[in-house]
């Protein structure tokens, strides 16, 4: 199963590079985003990946290009050029990094993924959260549910929307947006959609603009309660806390 990482968005703001990078490539603990993401997904067994790139995606080309140089030791010989590597290390990763444009919403992004797309079942993250989501738990739960997309959420973080949840854990009209109970919950930007859903990614929407709602009408979007950690890193602040984790050897997120 191909898992699809959006990483096409404007350059980061929470970076110290001042020339701007892809906020995917944002490092925690001296590793992009991206890594601490496929090493999440990996790890459950999804090996083969597709990112959908925009602002500066040979930034990204490059990184996986080299990704056994820059994991390795090497010695290189500046009068011939030659280039040893030393105990080359890297990882049983497919990648494809697709340019999908620098202005591209994420449902044109997903759209043009579609040709790359084989199996009838995919997985959508985005290049920008970083969780400890049991990735084949929640397989198994969508091939259960069996609805065109399913949808993880989690406990919402600062600013971030509360969905309406209904009883019978799917997703309720995004247009009514009071929240039964006493449990809140957000979009954690992970899903596991059937290849069928292209057919209702055809304007210039975002996800959860057309998508979801969509989807939602249609009893289609169902629920996956992630109780774990999640964070999206918007801030600087988010990326400093990350960083705190990874250094001290609490980071909830590395389930490798």
């Amino acid at each position: 199963m191909k898992v699809l990482i959006l990483a096409g968005g404007s350059k980061s703001t929470i970076s110290e590079d001042r020339e701007g990078i892809p906020k995917p490539m944002v490092e925690i603990g001296e590793k992009p985003l991206l890594w601490h993401i496929m090493k999440q997904y990996s790890h459950f067994g999804y090996e083969d990946f597709l990112v959908c790139g925009g602002y500066k995606v040979n930034m990204i080309k490059n990184y996986f290009r080299d990704y056994y140089i820059y994991q390795s030791d090497i010695t290189v010989d500046l009068a011939t050029n030659q280039v040893d590597i030393h105990k080359k290390v890297t990882e049983d990763w497919r990648v494809t990094v697709a340019d999908t444009g620098l202005f591209a919403t994420t449902g044109q992004r997903v759209s043009q993924a579609e040709k790359y797309i084989e199996d009838d079942w995919f997985l959508l993250t985005y290049g920008d959260c970083l969780s400890d989501i049991n990735v084949k738990e929640l397989v198994d739960f969508a091939m259960e549910k069996d609805k065109l997309v399913t949808m993880a959420v989690a406990a919402p973080i600062g600013r971030n929307m509360v969905l309406p949840i209904e009883e019978d854990g799917l997703l309720g009209k995004l247009s009514s947006l009071t929240q039964k109970g006493n449990e809140a919950w957000t979009n954690a930007c992970t899903f596991v959609l059937k290849k069928s859903a292209f057919r209702y990614l055809n304007g210039n929407y975002e996800l959860d603009e057309q998508l979801l709602p969509a989807l939602s009408e249609r009893g289609q979007v169902a629920v996956y309660k992630h109780h774990g950690f999640w964070c999206p890193v918007e801030t600087l602040r988010n990326k400093v806390d990350l960083e705190t984790r990874w250094n001290a050897g609490m980071a909830p997120w590395k389930v490798w």
